[in-house]
């Protein structure tokens, strides 16, 4: 059975730091996205009207519903939430007693308020996947503060299992939608000629990536397919061999990800949930620590020659299947893709050998198969925890663990259940065949986003060149100046930024509103009219530092926006870099010219609904308040990268100086251990020689004994002759 203590501590670890990169991350941007003066202020969301909290509650699950109470407005409850949120998981990430099943409970909770009220800025994809973890980590976590025990539990197994299986759906989903959109980048397998200039917020690293050939590019969207279509199947493979391989294939893929863009915590979140994947043996291998199970095995190997025989015929038969996996896997992948070596090109050719109908036959005969996949992984994890409980010796504390058991069977029963609704939307046929009662349960527990649908990069953007949005502010309605963000692309000659895990939710949003018509964005005429009257809190969204926003002196009178088209520059004849990183090419015409009190403005305000005629609620200010405003004021033109950072490199350097202070006092039990056993084998082995000593003590005293009992009887014979004579 495989033991996962190890791993899931590792999970639990990665967990609170994620928390707190989303909370940090959030906290910073609240004023500009959600603030009285922001561009969708969060209380538009929370109407009271005289109803009870239990109302309140039921209509919108938020802890923002308390502010009133404790004298807060929507905006200054927020950020207590963040701070609360950020300094709970901070302490979770240095302290391992607090990543216990209350305290996650509690993250998963304020994070979920924040997502309530968030609006545009918070529906993205890994904020669905941070909540569903998030409440995945409260039923693996462990009840340390109750219980007071941190140790491994019986059905830490099962709990865990849920990980990997949202893993699976994660990714393969992922891969599958990309084929099931008909995408002509994704069935050309030309994506990766458009993806690295028309993502969101590249890195440099993406410039360079884009100068491959282009058959480098083919044969990566290929490896992409493998990886998030056939990998994941061996996620639930009774081989561990195949697991670590599947393992390690999500840990390529999601860093060459993180290495040539920016997506915030999303790819560091899936890198935690693939260490599901993994049990104690491996993890003792990474921390090149001994193996006790293997230690246990190599002292008491095989008890008759019939057992050692048979391991390794099972030995050999395991690996045996592992090879046959793989070369299925790579044959497959050949006959699929009609893989060839290209001699003209010196590379490798590529082209999609099956058809959407193909596909689409293919994902109908393995849909109810993974589900039935899932169930059977899922009751032998439940048979091998009850088996462990069982196991325990002492009736209360075995009674206990059969409780404990049954609560996280039925959780992890639920959980699996609700899954299956958004697991089958990637096949029609398959989710009309789901139980009625799943889908209602499901719709019932949408709300909290317990489980969510997936499926990222399903059509590829700008092929026809990246979309940007530019805008322009004049004084004189003659001469106009660009307002250029710190992170989305804008000039030229800028190099792309570096802002991973942080998220600029406003210049994601701008990526989004490029690609449409601003009609179908209204936060941007909100942005507009921010712009306009000189918001401090929108412009520090746009430059944290104020000095470098060209109208930080006064507001500009007038602003529009244009559309242009970016890409990437190509390397000079010579190979070199060139001086620019972008192209770019005018569009057309995507925001009109408007001033303060312009007719098409003031239209468009009122049409969303922008301009609220209640006065803000201004908060008392008490010392929570103050306290708010001061923690403000520090972090006030600080990038938030930098505040992650920071904060990321001193935790890591706490946990790595504990685990050092922690080995040192390991080793020097374990020698004082093994003093003590050298010490008892010396005495032992003293003994056994003094029992020797003295054994041949006695023996030569026996035999003295019986020399002088010979002479006796031959002085004696002497005499009796003598007198016979």
């Amino acid at each position: 059975m495989m033991e996962v203590s190890k791993p899931r501590r590792l999970f639990l670890w990665c967990m609170a730091a994620i928390y707190m990169v989303a909370f940090v991350s959030l906290y910073v941007q609240i004023p500009g996205l959600y603030g009285n003066e922001g561009l969708l202020p969060a209380r538009l969301q929370l109407r009271y009207g005289g109803r009870s909290l239990t109302e309140q509650l039921r209509s919108s699950p938020t802890l923002l519903w308390l502010g009133p109470h404790l004298s807060l407005d929507t905006q200054a409850s927020m950020e207590l939430l963040c701070l609360l949120g950020a300094l709970l998981s901070l302490a979770a990430l240095l302290v391992e007693a607090l990543r216990d099943s209350l305290v996650f409970l509690c993250l998963w909770v304020s994070y979920l308020s924040m997502y309530q009220v968030g609006q545009v800025f918070l529906y993205f994809q890994w904020d669905s996947l941070l909540l569903e973890t998030g409440f995945l980590t409260v039923l693996v976590a462990p009840l340390t503060l109750v219980r007071g025990s941190r140790g491994i539990r019986e059905h830490d197994s099962m709990t865990f299992w849920l990980v990997r299986w949202l893993l699976f759906r994660l990714m393969f989903v992922s891969g599958a939608v990309k084929l099931t959109s008909r995408c002509p980048t994704w069935w050309g397998l030309t994506a990766l000629t458009y993806h690295y200039e028309t993502q969101c917020i590249p890195t440099p690293l993406a410039w360079f990536a884009h100068q491959l050939p282009v058959w480098w590019h083919k044969l990566s969207v290929v490896a992409t397919f493998v990886i998030e279509i056939a990998a994941p199947f061996l996620f639930f493979s009774p081989l561990r061999r195949l697991r670590l391989g599947a393992f390690y294939l999500q840990v390529l893929l999601q860093t060459l990800i993180i290495l040539s863009g920016n997506y915030n915590f999303f790819n560091l979140l899936t890198l935690t949930l693939c260490l599901s994947l993994l049990d104690n043996q491996h993890v003792n291998f990474w921390l090149r620590k001994r193996d006790d199970n293997r230690e246990r095995k190599e002292a008491h190997p095989y008890r008759g020659g019939d057992s050692a025989g048979s391991s390794e015929r099972w030995s050999w038969i395991c690996y045996l299947l592992e090879l046959v996996v793989w070369s299925l896997i790579i044959f497959g992948t050949i006959v699929l893709f009609d893989l060839q070596f290209d001699p003209h090109k010196n590379g490798v050719s590529s082209r999609t050998a099956f058809t959407f109908h193909h596909f689409n036959q293919f994902l109908k005969a393995v849909t109810i198969p993974c589900i039935w996949m899932g169930v059977l992984s899922l009751i032998w994890e439940m048979i091998t925890s009850i088996f462990r409980c069982a196991c325990v010796s002492g009736f209360l504390t075995r009674f206990w663990g059969m409780f404990q058991w049954s609560v996280f069977a039925v959780a992890a029963t639920f959980m699996f259940t609700i899954s299956l609704v958004p697991l089958s939307y990637v096949e029609h046929d398959s989710h009309v065949r789901l139980w009625p009662a799943v889908r209602q349960t499901y719709d019932l527990v949408d709300r909290f986003q317990l489980v969510n649908s997936y499926g990222l990069f399903r059509r590829m953007t700008g092929v026809g060149g990246r979309p940007e949005v530019v805008l322009e502010g004049s004084y004189d309605g003659v001469t106009w100046k660009e307002i250029e963000f710190m992170y989305k692309p804008g000039n030229v000659s800028a190099p792309p930024a570096v802002v991973t895990p942080h998220q600029p939710r406003l210049d994601w949003q701008m990526w989004f509103a490029a690609l449409g018509a601003h009609t179908q964005a209204p936060w941007f005429t909100s942005l507009v009219y921010r712009l306009l009257q000189g918001k401090a809190d929108v412009i520090e969204l746009i430059q944290t530092d104020v000095s470098q926003y060209p109208f930080h002196q006064q507001p500009p009178t007038y602003v529009r926006a244009h559309r242009y088209r970016y890409w990437f520059t190509e390397r000079k004849p010579d190979g070199s870099h060139q001086a620019r990183w972008w192209r770019r090419v005018y569009d057309e015409e995507f925001y009109p010219m408007v001033h303060l009190g312009h007719t098409y403005l003031e239209n468009m305000l009122s049409r969303y609904g922008l301009k609220d005629k209640l006065p803000p609620r201004h908060p008392s200010n008490n010392t929570v308040v103050q306290l708010l405003s001061w923690t403000r004021s520090q972090v006030k033109g600080i990038p938030a990268h930098t505040i992650i950072w920071t904060m990321l490199a001193c935790s890591a350097t706490w946990c790595f100086l504990m685990g050092l202070i922690s080995n040192k006092n390991h080793t020097a039990v374990d020698l004082i251990d093994e003093a003590e056993k050298q010490g008892d084998e010396k005495s032992v082995a003293k003994q056994e020689k003094e029992e020797e000593v003295e054994k041949d003590q006695d023996v030569c005293t026996n035999q003295e004994g019986e020399e002088e009992e010979e002479d006796r009887d031959g002085d004696e014979q002497d005499k009796e002759d003598e007198m016979e004579k």
